[in-house]
């Protein structure tokens, strides 16, 4: 079939295999041009098909030779319905993976189930033994507590006081103002529950009991913090306490591993497109503004060059892994440099409708928005016809 970007507002509900294969490809190439990284050789990647879970796969494989396993939960495709762009991420991954003698192998599933942590223990004594390190990246906005049965959704609101700003629509440029009315206490907790850090504690527990976590094992979970202009609805809101609750879990995770020299660490990265950034308001007039700023002063990373940089630079560099007054890895410190945030808050000021084309990187944006889905990818021939059923070689 010939496959082109169908969208509804703020999600693309098509992919393309092709053009996820040439992301994928491109991202290996990348770690390979960078040299080997003494990392870990047994990954698990919770969360391991899209954005900084993929890049933290690739970076494993690529760059350590590491044996990886990668949980997801994606769509196959059916006749005549292409599969959800991570299905064909993981089957480009484990194809190029496969073909240079790596193991790789995926389960597709709900990770916040006990079932799937079932499934992944199970495939690890069978083949891993243990694990050295864990990377846990899940982006979901649903999450059924198996324990409890209860369903929890999370949701992007300010806190205290409503909030007021601009935002664009990236598909038409158009600036606009919105206002978010703040969350309620429901509010704040159902996303804590859904985005906070009681599922990466689950998983860990669960490894650990079993013996699967290895002598010096290191776990990995990824949040963000941002700037002043986006802490109003971020930072300092619904979501923001949930990355506070995942931060304050990697101390008590440490506090669990010390006993094998283990440790758990939050990473903060850079703001980059992501389908959910792209529905949070404000944050892809920011991100517009950001990369045209960084992309001026050669500091642009995407998501594979921000993981390499942090497994290279940070977390296998032979030195101690350094970390914030609260702990945390900064990998998002070329974002937050002093000049590069007074630039863009510069920008904000005069960023309309009509200034910015000019003012920002809106094509930039787009641009990393439809290659998520595998569209707008170089040497990639959108007019002749794919296969939609792709398998992962892998998958058990």
């Amino acid at each position: 079939m010939i496959i082109e970007p169908r969208m509804r507002g703020f999600i693309c509900l098509t992919s393309h295999p092709k053009g996820c294969e040439k992301n994928v490809i491109n991202q290996i190439n990348y770690i390979k041009s960078k040299g080997v990284i003494d990392g870990a050789k047994r990954v698990l990647v919770i969360g391991a098909s899209t954005g900084f879970g993929l890049a933290s796969r690739i970076t494993s494989a690529f760059g350590s030779n590491a044996s990886t396993i990668g949980v997801f939960f994606e769509k196959p495709a059916t006749e005549g319905k292409p599969a959800s762009p991570g299905w064909y991420n993981s089957a480009a991954f484990e194809k190029s993976a496969h073909k240079e003698g790596l193991y790789a192998k995926s389960i597709n599933g709900d990770a916040f189930s006990d079932e799937i942590k079932q499934k992944t223990i199970d495939l690890i004594k069978e083949d891993l033994g243990q694990l050295d390190l864990v990377i846990y990246s899940l982006a979901s906005p649903v999450r059924t507590n198996p324990k409890t049965g209860i369903t929890h959704k999370s949701v992007l609101k300010p806190i205290g006081v409503s909030f007021s700003n601009k935002t664009v629509d990236f598909h038409t440029g158009i600036v606009s103002d919105i206002s978010i009315e703040p969350g309620t206490n429901d509010d704040i907790e159902n996303t804590i529950a859904v985005m906070g850090g009681e599922d990466w504690d689950m998983w860990i527990d669960k490894l650990k009991s079993e013996n699967l976590l290895a002598p010096k094992a290191m776990t990995i979970a990824y949040s963000y913090i941002g700037p002043s202009l986006t802490e109003a609805v971020y930072r300092k809101g619904t979501i923001g306490r949930a990355k506070d609750d995942l931060e304050a879990t990697a101390f008590k995770i440490s506090e669990k591993l010390k006993d094998i020299d283990g440790k758990a660490f939050v990473s903060v990265n850079k703001a980059l497109v992501t389908q959910a950034s792209s529905a949070i308001p404000v944050i892809p007039l920011y991100i517009s503004l950001l990369y045209k700023t960084m992309k001026e002063e050669g500091l642009h990373e995407g998501c594979i060059e921000q993981i390499q940089r942090l497994f290279k630079d940070r977390l296998y560099s032979g030195n101690a892994v350094p970390v914030d007054d609260k702990g945390r890895i900064r990998i998002d410190d070329w974002e937050m440099r002093e000049d590069i945030q007074a630039k863009v808050a510069e920008l904000w000021v005069n960023a309309s409708t009509e200034t910015l084309s000019k003012l920002g990187d809106l094509d930039g944006y787009k641009t990393d928005f439809y290659n998520l889905f595998g569209f707008k990818v170089e040497n990639i021939n959108y007019e002749e016809e794919v296969k939609e059923i792709v398998e992962i070689p892998g998958l058990v």
